[in-house]
């Protein structure tokens, strides 16, 4: 697999950086840079799927295990023929298992087609994926942010990104996802980077 940074919403950046509260914050942090890579959308949707709910670390292992215990062939085809013990030992959970397998089955099937999300709607790429056992709308839009690189998504049910906002915006208590949703609608288009720069104010302090 080949990994490299891309520097991503360079306009969200610019925008951010003229908002008198988001500013401080965009210019101690820098521009928004994500890893890309090569693979294909199966690859990255399963990956997401091991990442659900693990700290970073624990899932880079179980992640890296996975891909180990396929031989690095991370297809369809791979996922079913591979025996659920095999995996398993990968550190996999039992739910996480089910939801590659059925995203494995339902891609290979073509019942949920990947090959052309990148050309489709943000909610036809949420429509699509949350056919699967264990893709919520959280996921899919990760995909849609750091795998598609789509500009405008907003996140409202990730813990990070209201926690990060309340600190931002010098809130007492983070708010609550449908008191997020239309506090969203200042950063338009570029919501997900406002997002983005929610997530690192969390591990970030002003001089």
């Amino acid at each position: 697999m080949t990994e490299q940074l891309e520097t991503i919403w360079t306009g969200g950046r610019r925008k951010l950086a003229k908002d008198p509260v988001f500013g401080p914050w965009v210019t101690q942090v820098g521009s928004i840079r994500v890893a890309v890579t090569s693979e294909g959308p199966f690859y990255h949707l399963a990956r997401a799927i091991v990442y659900q709910q693990l700290a970073g670390a624990a899932a880079r292992t179980i992640h890296g295990r996975f891909v180990a215990a396929l031989g690095g062939d991370v297809t369809p085809a791979k996922v079913l023929r591979v025996r659920e013990p095999t995996l398993r030992k990968a550190g996999l959970s039992a739910a996480k298992l089910a939801a590659i397998r059925d995203l494995a089955g339902k891609v290979k099937s073509r019942e949920v087609e990947v090959h052309d999300l990148h050309e489709q709607s943000d909610d036809e790429v949420v429509r699509r994926l949350t056919l699967v056992r264990g893709i919520g709308p959280w996921t899919a839009q990760m995909y849609l942010m750091f795998r598609l690189h789509r500009p405008d998504v907003w996140p409202v049910g990730d813990l990070g990104v209201r926690a990060g906002f309340a600190k931002i915006h010098g809130l007492k208590a983070a708010p609550t996802q449908r008191e997020l949703e239309p506090l969203g609608d200042a950063y338009r288009p570029w919501r997900s980077a406002a997002a983005f720069y929610c997530w690192r104010a969390l591990e970030t302090e002003l001089p």
